[in-house]
Protein backbone atom coordinates (compact mmCIF):
# COMPACT_ATOMS: atom_id res chain seq x y z
CA UNK A 1 0.00 0.00 0.00
CA UNK A 2 1.32 3.71 -0.82
CA UNK A 3 -0.10 6.25 1.19
CA UNK A 4 -1.05 9.52 -0.95
CA UNK A 5 0.58 13.08 -0.78
CA UNK A 6 -2.38 15.74 -1.06
CA UNK A 7 -0.11 18.40 -1.65
CA UNK A 8 1.28 16.37 -4.30
CA UNK A 9 -2.19 15.31 -5.83
CA UNK A 10 -2.55 18.93 -6.51
CA UNK A 11 -0.44 19.13 -9.28
CA UNK A 12 -2.06 15.96 -10.73
CA UNK A 13 -5.02 16.32 -13.04
CA UNK A 14 -8.12 14.77 -12.60
CA UNK A 15 -10.68 12.72 -14.66
CA UNK A 16 -13.43 10.14 -15.55
CA UNK A 17 -14.73 7.83 -17.66
CA UNK A 18 -18.67 7.64 -18.00
CA UNK A 19 -20.08 4.83 -18.53
CA UNK A 20 -18.50 2.19 -18.15
CA UNK A 21 -20.40 -0.10 -15.96
CA UNK A 22 -23.80 -1.82 -17.75
CA UNK A 23 -26.35 0.44 -15.94
CA UNK A 24 -25.38 2.63 -13.84
CA UNK A 25 -25.96 5.45 -16.44
CA UNK A 26 -29.69 3.91 -16.55
CA UNK A 27 -29.73 4.39 -12.99
CA UNK A 28 -28.20 7.73 -12.03
CA UNK A 29 -30.95 9.31 -15.41
CA UNK A 30 -28.48 10.22 -17.03
CA UNK A 31 -28.15 7.74 -20.17
CA UNK A 32 -30.37 10.67 -22.04
CA UNK A 33 -27.75 12.80 -21.56
CA UNK A 34 -25.15 10.70 -24.10
CA UNK A 35 -28.04 10.16 -27.10
CA UNK A 36 -26.12 12.11 -29.36
CA UNK A 37 -22.45 10.48 -28.25
CA UNK A 38 -21.50 7.67 -30.60
CA UNK A 39 -19.65 4.37 -28.68
CA UNK A 40 -19.55 0.83 -30.53
CA UNK A 41 -21.01 -2.00 -28.03
CA UNK A 42 -20.01 -1.88 -24.30
CA UNK A 43 -17.26 0.95 -24.84
CA UNK A 44 -18.14 3.59 -22.06
CA UNK A 45 -19.45 7.04 -23.62
CA UNK A 46 -16.47 9.15 -23.00
CA UNK A 47 -14.22 11.03 -20.07
CA UNK A 48 -14.79 14.12 -18.35
CA UNK A 49 -12.99 16.05 -16.20
CA UNK A 50 -13.16 17.08 -12.94
CA UNK A 51 -9.79 18.99 -11.67
CA UNK A 52 -7.54 20.76 -13.88
CA UNK A 53 -4.80 22.50 -11.99
CA UNK A 54 -4.52 25.95 -12.75
CA UNK A 55 -7.27 26.22 -14.59
CA UNK A 56 -9.26 29.40 -14.24
CA UNK A 57 -12.98 28.40 -13.75
CA UNK A 58 -14.51 25.76 -11.03
CA UNK A 59 -12.18 23.56 -12.61
CA UNK A 60 -9.56 24.66 -11.14
CA UNK A 61 -10.81 24.05 -7.38
CA UNK A 62 -8.94 21.53 -5.49
CA UNK A 63 -11.81 19.06 -4.86
CA UNK A 64 -10.34 15.89 -2.67
CA UNK A 65 -11.54 14.95 1.02
CA UNK A 66 -10.26 11.69 2.09
CA UNK A 67 -12.48 12.82 5.02
CA UNK A 68 -15.32 14.88 4.63
CA UNK A 69 -18.16 15.32 1.50
CA UNK A 70 -19.30 19.08 1.43
CA UNK A 71 -23.01 19.64 -0.16
CA UNK A 72 -22.95 22.26 -2.28
CA UNK A 73 -24.90 25.66 -1.95
CA UNK A 74 -28.72 25.63 -2.00
CA UNK A 75 -30.07 25.95 -5.71
CA UNK A 76 -31.64 29.06 -6.36
CA UNK A 77 -34.63 27.99 -7.16
CA UNK A 78 -35.64 25.91 -4.03
CA UNK A 79 -35.17 22.73 -5.47
CA UNK A 80 -33.41 19.77 -4.05
CA UNK A 81 -29.65 19.03 -4.29
CA UNK A 82 -29.70 15.01 -5.22
CA UNK A 83 -26.11 14.40 -4.35
CA UNK A 84 -24.68 11.01 -4.73
CA UNK A 85 -21.87 8.91 -3.93
CA UNK A 86 -20.32 7.31 -7.15
CA UNK A 87 -18.69 4.59 -5.70
CA UNK A 88 -15.47 3.84 -8.30
CA UNK A 89 -12.12 2.81 -8.52
CA UNK A 90 -9.22 5.70 -8.32
CA UNK A 91 -6.07 4.93 -11.02
CA UNK A 92 -3.28 6.55 -10.74
CA UNK A 93 -0.94 7.30 -13.70
CA UNK A 94 2.10 8.19 -14.73
CA UNK A 95 1.19 10.20 -18.40
CA UNK A 96 4.14 10.08 -20.79
CA UNK A 97 3.76 13.01 -23.38
CA UNK A 98 4.73 13.24 -27.05
CA UNK A 99 4.43 16.68 -27.93
CA UNK A 100 1.20 18.02 -26.97
CA UNK A 101 -0.18 14.45 -27.23
CA UNK A 102 -0.50 11.33 -24.30
CA UNK A 103 1.58 8.57 -25.78
CA UNK A 104 0.71 6.38 -23.06
CA UNK A 105 -0.40 6.31 -19.35
CA UNK A 106 1.49 3.75 -16.45
CA UNK A 107 -0.50 2.86 -14.31
CA UNK A 108 1.05 2.49 -10.16
CA UNK A 109 -1.77 2.59 -7.92
CA UNK A 110 -5.08 2.09 -7.27
CA UNK A 111 -7.67 2.30 -4.37
CA UNK A 112 -11.41 3.59 -3.63
CA UNK A 113 -13.23 6.93 -4.88
CA UNK A 114 -16.22 8.89 -4.21
CA UNK A 115 -16.82 10.69 -7.89
CA UNK A 116 -19.74 12.26 -5.89
CA UNK A 117 -22.36 13.95 -8.48
CA UNK A 118 -24.96 16.14 -8.10
CA UNK A 119 -27.94 15.16 -10.42
CA UNK A 120 -28.75 17.99 -12.46
CA UNK A 121 -30.88 17.28 -15.50
CA UNK A 122 -29.99 19.45 -18.87
CA UNK A 123 -27.02 20.10 -17.44
CA UNK A 124 -24.74 21.39 -20.42
CA UNK A 125 -21.38 19.48 -19.01
CA UNK A 126 -21.11 16.39 -17.15
CA UNK A 127 -17.87 18.23 -15.28
CA UNK A 128 -20.38 20.80 -13.85
CA UNK A 129 -22.08 18.26 -11.51
CA UNK A 130 -18.47 17.60 -10.37
CA UNK A 131 -16.82 19.92 -8.79
CA UNK A 132 -18.59 22.32 -6.37
CA UNK A 133 -15.20 23.32 -4.41
CA UNK A 134 -13.09 21.35 -1.79
CA UNK A 135 -14.80 18.70 -0.58
CA UNK A 136 -16.84 17.51 -3.49
CA UNK A 137 -14.64 14.44 -4.12
CA UNK A 138 -13.31 11.48 -2.38
CA UNK A 139 -10.20 9.78 -2.28
CA UNK A 140 -8.87 6.83 0.10
CA UNK A 141 -5.59 8.14 2.27
CA UNK A 142 -3.95 4.65 1.08
CA UNK A 143 -3.61 3.06 -2.17
CA UNK A 144 -2.61 -0.32 -3.82
CA UNK A 145 0.69 -0.24 -5.29
CA UNK A 146 0.11 -2.04 -8.50
CA UNK A 147 1.15 -1.57 -12.20
CA UNK A 148 -0.43 -4.98 -13.89
CA UNK A 149 -3.82 -4.97 -14.42
CA UNK A 150 -4.44 -7.58 -16.66
CA UNK A 151 -7.38 -10.10 -15.95
CA UNK A 152 -5.27 -13.14 -13.96
CA UNK A 153 -2.88 -9.88 -12.12
CA UNK A 154 -2.92 -9.36 -9.01
CA UNK A 155 -6.45 -7.21 -9.58
CA UNK A 156 -8.05 -10.18 -10.08
CA UNK A 157 -9.25 -10.51 -6.56
CA UNK A 158 -9.88 -6.97 -6.26
CA UNK A 159 -13.46 -5.75 -5.31
CA UNK A 160 -15.09 -2.29 -4.68
CA UNK A 161 -18.02 -2.14 -2.17
CA UNK A 162 -20.23 1.25 -0.82
CA UNK A 163 -22.20 1.76 2.00
CA UNK A 164 -24.21 4.55 3.72
CA UNK A 165 -24.52 4.90 7.28
CA UNK A 166 -27.45 6.92 8.87
CA UNK A 167 -27.97 8.22 12.44
CA UNK A 168 -28.95 4.73 13.57
CA UNK A 169 -25.55 3.89 12.93
CA UNK A 170 -26.03 0.81 10.55
CA UNK A 171 -24.35 -0.13 7.54
CA UNK A 172 -26.45 -0.21 4.73
CA UNK A 173 -24.78 -1.10 0.74
CA UNK A 174 -25.77 1.37 -1.32
CA UNK A 175 -23.58 0.43 -4.47
CA UNK A 176 -23.57 -3.48 -5.94
CA UNK A 177 -20.42 -5.27 -4.95
CA UNK A 178 -18.99 -5.51 -7.89
CA UNK A 179 -15.25 -7.44 -9.28
CA UNK A 180 -12.60 -4.92 -10.54
CA UNK A 181 -12.67 -6.88 -13.26
CA UNK A 182 -16.73 -6.53 -14.04
CA UNK A 183 -15.53 -3.35 -15.96
CA UNK A 184 -17.05 -2.92 -19.25
CA UNK A 185 -13.23 -2.06 -19.78
CA UNK A 186 -10.27 -2.42 -17.60
CA UNK A 187 -6.52 -3.19 -18.43
CA UNK A 188 -4.72 -2.29 -21.16
CA UNK A 189 -8.51 -1.91 -22.92
CA UNK A 190 -9.32 0.53 -20.68
CA UNK A 191 -6.05 2.29 -20.65
CA UNK A 192 -5.51 2.27 -24.71
CA UNK A 193 -8.73 3.64 -24.93
CA UNK A 194 -8.85 6.17 -22.66
CA UNK A 195 -5.03 7.51 -24.58
CA UNK A 196 -7.49 7.45 -27.50
CA UNK A 197 -10.10 9.83 -26.37
CA UNK A 198 -7.63 12.04 -24.78
CA UNK A 199 -6.32 12.70 -28.80
CA UNK A 200 -9.90 12.31 -30.20
CA UNK A 201 -12.40 13.77 -28.29
CA UNK A 202 -13.62 16.97 -28.88
CA UNK A 203 -16.48 19.27 -26.95
CA UNK A 204 -18.99 19.73 -28.91
CA UNK A 205 -22.62 21.54 -28.04
CA UNK A 206 -24.62 18.71 -28.07
CA UNK A 207 -22.52 16.63 -25.93
CA UNK A 208 -22.04 16.64 -22.08
CA UNK A 209 -18.18 15.71 -23.42
CA UNK A 210 -15.27 18.33 -23.58
CA UNK A 211 -11.95 18.51 -24.86
CA UNK A 212 -9.94 16.76 -22.00
CA UNK A 213 -7.02 16.18 -23.52
CA UNK A 214 -6.75 20.04 -24.78
CA UNK A 215 -7.28 20.98 -20.83
CA UNK A 216 -4.35 18.88 -19.82
CA UNK A 217 -2.15 20.53 -22.28
CA UNK A 218 -3.27 24.01 -20.98
CA UNK A 219 -2.06 23.09 -17.77
CA UNK A 220 1.04 22.71 -18.36
CA UNK A 221 1.42 18.90 -19.48
CA UNK A 222 0.79 17.41 -16.08
CA UNK A 223 2.99 14.33 -15.15
CA UNK A 224 0.35 11.96 -13.34
CA UNK A 225 -3.57 11.89 -13.38
CA UNK A 226 -6.09 10.56 -11.26
CA UNK A 227 -8.68 8.69 -12.85
CA UNK A 228 -12.07 7.50 -11.51
CA UNK A 229 -12.71 4.73 -13.99
CA UNK A 230 -16.40 4.56 -13.41
CA UNK A 231 -19.14 3.86 -10.75
CA UNK A 232 -20.89 0.30 -10.25
CA UNK A 233 -24.63 0.03 -10.62
CA UNK A 234 -26.30 0.95 -7.16
CA UNK A 235 -27.94 -1.28 -5.10
CA UNK A 236 -32.15 -0.50 -4.93
CA UNK A 237 -31.42 1.83 -1.55
CA UNK A 238 -28.34 3.42 -3.51
CA UNK A 239 -30.41 4.22 -6.61
CA UNK A 240 -32.97 6.17 -4.78
CA UNK A 241 -31.30 7.69 -1.52
CA UNK A 242 -29.47 11.31 -1.49
CA UNK A 243 -26.94 12.29 0.76
CA UNK A 244 -27.78 14.63 3.72
CA UNK A 245 -25.44 16.26 5.91
CA UNK A 246 -24.61 14.08 9.02
CA UNK A 247 -24.36 11.13 6.90
CA UNK A 248 -21.14 8.75 6.37
CA UNK A 249 -20.62 7.64 2.68
CA UNK A 250 -17.89 4.65 2.88
CA UNK A 251 -16.05 3.22 -0.86
CA UNK A 252 -13.82 0.52 -0.05
CA UNK A 253 -11.62 -1.83 -2.53
CA UNK A 254 -10.35 -4.83 -0.88
CA UNK A 255 -8.86 -7.84 -1.28
CA UNK A 256 -11.01 -11.01 -1.32
CA UNK A 257 -8.10 -13.05 -0.47
CA UNK A 258 -6.49 -11.08 1.61
CA UNK A 259 -6.86 -8.45 4.47
CA UNK A 260 -5.67 -5.61 2.39
CA UNK A 261 -8.23 -2.91 1.69
CA UNK A 262 -8.01 1.13 1.07
CA UNK A 263 -10.82 2.69 2.31
CA UNK A 264 -12.81 6.34 1.78
CA UNK A 265 -14.78 7.05 4.81
CA UNK A 266 -16.36 10.58 4.13
CA UNK A 267 -18.94 12.62 6.72
CA UNK A 268 -21.40 14.35 4.98
CA UNK A 269 -21.24 18.23 6.26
Amino acid sequence: MIELDFDELRTWAGFGVAGNFAGHLEQAGEAVDFVNVASEGTAPKGIFPWYIPDNPGYLGEFPLSSSSLRTPEPNADGSPLNLQIEPEVGLACRVNWDGDVVANLEPFALGAFNDCSIRRPGAPKISVKKNWGPGSKGVAPRFFEISDLSPDGPTSSLRLECFLVRDDGQRRAYGVNSALQGYSFFGDRLLDWIVDRLANQKGSPNTPLEDVGALLVAAGRPQNVLIGIGATRYTELGESTYLQPGDTAIVRVYDQDEPAASTLEQNVV
